[in-house]
């Protein structure tokens, strides 16, 4: 875009977009790591124990 003269305005704007999928993605990659590891590591819960993980993995999407 650079090379090619786009007006800055369109260059910061791409870059925007890039930027918040790159976020987006790393997001979800740490989300799904996260429930993977706690549900490899916990195993089987009755429903009451289950209830914390749930509101832990739930919480830390706002991380």
């Amino acid at each position: 875009m650079i090379e090619s003269g786009k007006p800055c305005l369109d260059i910061a704007q791409q870059l925007s977009a890039v930027e918040k999928a790159i976020t987006n993605a790393k997001r979800t990659l740490i989300q799904d790591h996260l429930d993977h590891c706690l549900d490899e590591t916990v195993g089987p819960l009755n429903r009451d124990q289950r209830h914390s993980i749930d509101e832990f993995k739930t919480i830390a999407k706002y991380l």
